[in-house]
């Protein structure tokens, strides 16, 4: 290809995937949901049941709350099946960011549950209630199981998926409640003092905000094409431009397909054409070292003026 003839190229990179890792991965990860919706809505149709039984208003509004994660959980696995559809010609990359916007639905399901927990727990402080210490000791010691092994099933992959992530947090925040729950349930048992029961509640919404707070933070960023986490732009150019033939790099842009997939558009001014096909290929393979998937790179040559004026 000559300069004068086909002074610019826009090429696009595909660098190779292991698909079968792809795919074992998907599979544990649906497995995961779904030993995690079955053990959760069990556990939910016990612990309401025990509220019933015991006129226990705690165990009724745990049980709602824990009902939210299992829809949780339910939207989380609907994401990995989008964003295993194929592209169309109205959706050319398929259903992908349907991930990063779930992600960040459950992070303000999360947030929602929180303001629920404080406003009861307020409430209980305000309006004291008398409370079966006993029954909700053993109902919060079943709930730690669940959630907590449910949320060892999410923990391998919850640095690699904001959705995995957030499902994680869920059942961890769940664990942690039934740990607090369990907790004051002793203690109102030996000693009755009824005021322990929302006092450790606060306590643990703290800590679960404290949880949240990122992963609120990354999805909302990655819903509006922000830089994802991880990518330092400057950085990134700085390793491009160091690519052998390549003189400089600009008009950068790196956004989220999906939350385990980037995307990268950039202009890359080569020195001569007979670098082109190298200089792509090593391109091709830094931005995957990088975390980049999926790269459009637009070729210029010293001399032209760059007609792109956008940033």
């Amino acid at each position: 290809m000559k300069p004068s003839s086909e002074p610019r190229s826009a090429r696009h990179v595909h660098p190779g995937h292991s698909h079968s890792h792809h795919a074992h991965a998907l599979t544990s990860l649906n497995r995961a949901f779904i030993w995690g919706i079955v053990l959760n809505a069990a556990f939910v149709a016990v612990e309401f049941a025990v509220g019933l039984w015991y006129g226990s208003m705690g165990l009724l509004s745990d049980a709602g709350h824990n009902l939210s994660d299992v829809a949780s959980l339910l939207l989380a696995m609907l994401a990995f099946r989008l964003a295993q559809a194929h592209a169309t010609p109205r959706y050319t990359y398929g259903y992908k960011k349907s991930t990063v916007l779930i992600s960040l639905l459950n992070s303000v399901i999360l947030m929602i549950a929180v303001g629920v927990i404080v406003a009861e727990s307020v409430n209980r402080m305000l309006h004291p209630e008398p409370v079966a210490g006993g029954a909700i000791a053993w109902t919060a010691g079943i709930g730690v199981a669940v959630n907590g092994f449910t949320a060892w099933l999410f923990l391998r992959d919850k640095d690699r998926d904001l959705n995995v992530r957030g499902a994680y947090l869920h059942m961890a925040a769940d664990a942690l409640v039934s740990i607090g729950v369990l907790v004051s349930g002793v203690v109102i048992s030996f000693t009755g003092w009824t005021v322990v029961d929302p006092i450790v509640a606060l306590a643990v919404a703290g800590v679960i905000v404290a949880s949240v707070w990122s992963l609120m933070r990354d999805s909302l960023r990655l819903s509006l094409d922000g830089v994802p986490a991880g990518i330092d732009i400057s950085d990134l150019g700085r390793s491009m431009t160091g690519v052998a033939g390549v003189r400089t790099v600009h008009h950068i842009h790196v956004w989220a397909l999906s939350t385990t997939e980037n995307a990268l558009t950039a202009h890359v001014v080569l020195d001569d054409a007979g670098s082109m096909e190298a200089s792509k290929h090593a391109l091709k393979h830094l931005l995957r070292e990088k975390g980049i998937a999926h790269a459009t790179l637009e070729f210029e040559f010293p001399g032209e003026s760059c007609e792109d004026l956008s940033d």
